[in-house]
């Protein structure tokens, strides 16, 4: 049976994805200034085996991308159980982005948020192309 608490951050955690979805890739696709909002200065995002570690690495990194259109065709979410009350949730989505003068590429994307002045922010980012 479920404990009350765990319920309650499944609960959480489907209702802050919801919202995050939309954000998150619709600040990747148009509006990438955003996406300093979106992730922790500490952030992690690991791009297809590129590491990079760190808000500035990020930005750079995504400001350097062609311009992206993503489709996402799955998601799932769940609360980040570790015994602690820290609230945190992994994301994983896939679906097909297609760069400009490029095809669509299906890809995965596994995120975790955090809660950081309550608002969800971006931990660890993880995208690979399927190949």
């Amino acid at each position: 049976m479920t404990s009350p608490n765990i319920r309650s951050r499944i609960d959480q955690a489907t209702m802050a994805v919801s919202e995050f979805s939309s954000l998150y890739h619709e600040a990747v696709d148009k509006r990438r200034q955003l996406l300093n909002k979106i992730y922790r200065e500490d952030a992690h995002l690991v791009w297809n085996g590129h590491p990079l570690t760190g808000l500035e690495q990020i930005s750079k990194f995504f400001d350097n991308l062609p311009t992206s259109n993503h489709f996402i065709e799955g998601m799932d979410t769940q609360p980040v159980v570790a015994g602690d009350d820290t609230s945190s949730i992994l994301v994983t989505f896939s679906g097909k982005v297609r760069f400009t003068d490029h095809g669509f590429k299906p890809f995965t994307q596994s995120v975790i948020l955090t809660a950081q002045d309550n608002k969800w922010k971006v931990v660890s980012d993880v995208f690979r192309f399927v190949e």
